[in-house]
């Protein structure tokens, strides 16, 4: 294997280099064996270190073990896959990758060894969860875990071929997971009772994230995905991760900040928004305590606070975690980026501006997106404010295309959409996007966030009203003159529905609609408006009609910017309004 010291050196610089297990462990034979339960009790103070900020330090206690215990080396290389995942730097997925694959042969020289024969027959009979030992057991669980990150890193791969390889791991993890909880099952686990909370809470972690990633998916996806083998129950996944976050283990931090990513971001980004904020914070609770001055710790507790409307409260917790630490500046990063909508909440584009200018300087995650987003929000501000910064928004949005980023082939639907509207600049004449920063929003979902506060809702009304009348009086309407006073009505209609009043957004969503056969250019405007809609008849108790405006909007459109976005939305509320439907129903 080849050796590197690229990516690793920067967060620490005294690592081994990346040799090939079997001549790391040749040359440690004469170093007492570090048992089980002595290596659990290590990753966990390494974990608790990792937690204080202390990330150098981290991978300093692990790296020593890191060829010879299997814990060790993941936790080495889950670290190393974090950084990779943040910085999208070549030389840092290039040492994650390394650190992967030697930890997969360090766990395998542990799981249990099988001849041809007894290969060929487990492809018929599953090998008895009691024939294996209790590190054969802890062998298979590390398997799977790092199997698993081996294919969330493949997927940055931007090759078919890559997007196929992490598919296959990805299954081949999933089923070893099925057999660990088989093992559980059995009563196997029983024979290792000083590290058997470590296996199931692994286990645990696993099930727990597969089912409920899975359940996100729409109808179509995930009976093909339970044909394959998998299978994608919600309440199964919420279940295993509570029981994985409680469990006392070595992962049950992995379990909380797993749930915590649900809640908090895929809830709101690809559902309908709707939050359960008291199990975020009672999950947080015990270990926002542990570790007070935590980066992760303060970056949750200010995601909390953004989510409950409590702006100023969350902007103070997002500047405390940057201050909190200085060694992975991609964490000031993903804070740069919570502060540039906190304050976009708030309509306060000059401060908004200077956190998407950082994050164009400093991030490599999307710079389309950042780019367009810089020149979105510098579009919200007078002219002569932008001058004074030194900017030039048509030069921006020129630049917007040429940044984007593919994956397995493919564009990344925001950056496809930032890319789409920005092309009106490229033209001799550019034609102004009416509220591009608004627009944004919408697509983030952040108006489900801007919405638990009236104050801040009738700000953006007022906003919105204005870019009306602009477009009503305009002397030269460009050709995209009709897209954007749909785009206004669509988010008027937005916010006069979070102000409860329902007749007066109801118009709003008729204007976008009745608008379907002339619009030119955004044609997405017209099913995410009859969503919209939907939830409006929700809002009114019309359960029934809610979701018979909201299949329509799923199967009568296609081919649309944010398609899939917009399908795992509806998914999200059909799968509310089902439940809801289900316990009003007498039995």
């Amino acid at each position: 294997m080849k050796s590197s010291t690229n990516g690793v050196g920067r967060i620490f610089s005294n690592a081994p280099e990346l040799n090939s297990v079997d001549k790391m462990c040749s040359e440690n034979l004469l170093s007492p064996p570090m048992d089980l339960e002595a290596a659990l009790k290590e990753c966990s103070s390494a974990l608790d270190l990792f937690l204080n900020n202390r990330f150098s330090d981290a991978l300093a206690l692990l790296a020593p073990w890191k060829n010879q215990s299997m814990y060790h080396a993941m936790g080495y290389s889950s670290i190393l896959v974090m950084q990779a995942g943040m910085t999208f730097d070549p030389k840092d997925m290039n040492a994650a990758m390394e650190a992967l694959n030697d930890a997969l042969l360090l766990c395998q020289r542990f799981r249990k060894k099988t001849g041809i024969m007894v290969t060929l027959s487990n492809l018929w009979y599953r090998q008895s969860p009691e024939s294996l030992t209790e590190e054969e057991m802890h062998a298979e669980l590390c398997y799977a875990e790092v199997l698993l990150q081996k294919a969330a890193l493949t997927f940055l791969d931007e090759s078919i071929i890559g997007f196929i390889k992490g598919g296959m791991r990805i299954r081949n993890s999933y089923q070893i997971y099925k057999e660990c909880q088989a093992m559980i099952q059995s009563n196997s686990h029983s024979r290792g009772k000083s590290t058997n909370i470590h296996f199931q809470g692994g286990v645990s972690m696993g099930i727990g994230s597969f089912n409920l990633m899975l359940s996100l998916l729409p109808g179509r996806i995930l009976k093909l995905m339970e044909f394959l083998g998998f299978s994608g129950d919600r309440e199964l996944g919420l279940s295993e991760l509570r029981a994985g976050a409680s469990s006392g283990s070595l992962r049950s931090i992995l379990s909380t900040l797993t749930l915590l990513m649900f809640h908090l971001y895929v809830s709101v980004i690809l559902g309908s928004g709707d939050v359960d904020l008291s199990e975020a914070e009672a999950l947080l609770e015990p270990f926002a305590k542990r570790f007070p001055n935590g980066a992760l710790m303060l970056f949750y507790v200010a995601r909390i606070a953004l989510l409950k409307g409590n702006i100023r409260l969350a902007q103070e917790k997002f500047l405390a975690c940057i201050a909190a630490q200085h060694e992975w500046r991609q964490i000031h990063h993903l804070c740069y980026w919570e502060l540039m909508w906190a304050y976009s909440f708030e309509q306060n584009w000059r401060e908004a501006y200077h956190y998407a200018h950082l994050l164009c300087q400093e991030s490599k995650w999307s710079q389309s997106v950042y780019v367009f987003q810089k020149a979105s929000i510098l579009s919200m501000l007078p002219e002569d404010e932008v001058q004074k910064l030194g900017e030039n928004v048509v030069d921006l949005y020129r630049e917007v295309d040429g940044l984007r980023l593919k994956m397995a082939g493919k564009s990344i639907p925001t950056e496809k959409f930032a890319a789409k509207k920005a092309q009106r600049y490229s033209a001799s004449k550019p034609a102004k996007l009416a509220v591009p920063a608004l627009e944004m929003m919408y697509v983030w979902n952040g108006f489900t966030i801007v919405g638990k506060r009236a104050d801040l809702t009738e700000n953006m009304l007022t906003t919105l009203e204005k870019a009306e009348e602009e477009l009503k009086h305009q002397p030269n309407p460009s050709e995209y003159h009709l897209d954007d006073q749909c785009v206004v009505q669509l988010l008027k209609g937005l916010c006069l529905r979070q102000l409860g009043q329902l007749d007066q957004a109801e118009v709003c969503f008729a204007r976008v609609s009745s608008s379907e056969a002339d619009l030119k250019y955004d044609k997405y405007l017209v099913p995410f408006s009859m969503y919209e809609m939907g939830l409006l008849h929700k809002q009114r108790g019309d359960i029934q009609k809610a979701i018979s405006v909201m299949e329509s909007a799923k199967t009568d459109y296609k081919d649309y910017n944010m398609e899939s976005r917009l399908h795992f939305r509806i998914h999200a509320a059909l799968n509310s309004m089902t439940s809801c439907q289900a316990e009003m129903t007498p039995l």
